[in-house]
């Protein structure tokens, strides 16, 4: 039925169709055939970990020249913690607190999980001013 209707399609043209068998048709094998990946090894997620990161003596990697964080050992916490709620801190806004810590570490996600964190602080939710539309003049009551 499909062929019937593109035979149908194609009588209104003058061309010609020729066939050329798979292996003949090297553009189309290209095209169509799906190339075989060699699984990653060991070694190679070792390389490719080397190349993201750089390890320096100390055992610290870093990242664009900014320490990184791992996920496990709550280090991403007690950062933004200190960074955001120590009393010497003044409970910055997300975008604020991104961009101080920007400067010193990395991590992945790590400006959602800095707008999360700042999202839930109790403090900074109750001192946030609402956007309201202004009421205008005072009225005196008559």
């Amino acid at each position: 039925m499909r062929q019937r209707r593109w035979i149908e399609l194609l009588s209104d043209y003058d061309c010609e169709i020729r066939y050329h068998p798979g292996k003949e048709n090297v553009v189309a094998d290209a095209l169509s055939r799906k190339e075989r990946e060699k699984p990653l090894r060991k070694e190679d997620l070792g390389r490719m970990q080397k190349q993201i990161f750089e390890i320096r003596t100390n055992g610290i990697r870093y990242h664009d020249k900014r320490i990184w964080l791992p996920l496990h050992g709550g280090l991403r916490d007690l950062i933004m913690h200190e960074s955001h709620k120590s009393k010497y801190s003044i409970h910055l806004g997300s975008t604020k607190m991104y961009q101080d810590l920007m400067m010193l570490y990395w991590w992945p996600n790590m400006k959602a999980d800095i707008a999360t964190y700042v999202s839930q602080c109790l403090k900074c939710a109750k001192v946030k001013v609402e956007h309201l539309k202004p009421s205008g003049l005072l009225q005196q009551p008559f």
